[in-house]
């Protein structure tokens, strides 16, 4: 590159497929969980993945999920992890606990592990918060973290070519 050239960005085709990919789901407030899982599997499947490379993995709650996500990044079997769950505010500081805790777990076993782990964990004051997130009128954040874990897959795939 000359100086004045623009770098060239990584660009990564966003494709599931031959994509091994591990979910790591709680089943506590499944009532918005298992919309979450819902949105990632139909993100991963609208992008070519096969239910045969994909991986879910049901947990507890959300204070499991990142002991498991970081055991599939390390199975070397996964090309990228993501944990799905939801925290809802109650009356005592376990939520601001356990929601710091997981986030910094799900960063700690990307880091360590150098596969790509999202965060598709809600995060929400209140009941209806989290309904809005997982499918609801803001969206889904489960769809939101398997498109981030395809995207960062596949920009990790390029850069080791």
């Amino acid at each position: 590159m000359t100086t004045g050239e623009a770098p060239r960005p990584l660009k990564a085709d966003i494709s599931a497929r031959d994509m091994r990919i591990g979910i790591v789901a709680s089943r506590f407030n499944d009532f918005a969980v298992s919309l979450l899982l819902s949105g990632a599997l139909s993100c991963l499947k609208e992008h070519g993945a096969t239910e045969d490379l994909i991986d879910v993995v049901r947990v507890p709650g959300a204070w499991e999920i990142p002991v498991f996500a970081r055991r599939l990044a390390f199975s070397k079997r996964m090309d990228a992890v993501i944990g799905l769950g939801v925290l809802i505010r109650g009356e005592t500081l376990h939520f601001d606990l356990i929601a710091r805790e997981v986030a910094r777990g799900l960063a700690s076993a990307a880091e360590d592990s150098g596969v790509p782990v999202t965060f598709g964990v809600v995060v929400a004051e209140t009941r209806q918060q989290a309904i809005d997130r997982a499918g609801g009128k803001n969206g889904n954040r489960g769809h939101e973290a398997a498109l981030a874990a395809l995207e960062a897959a596949a920009a990790m795939r390029k850069l080791a070519r």
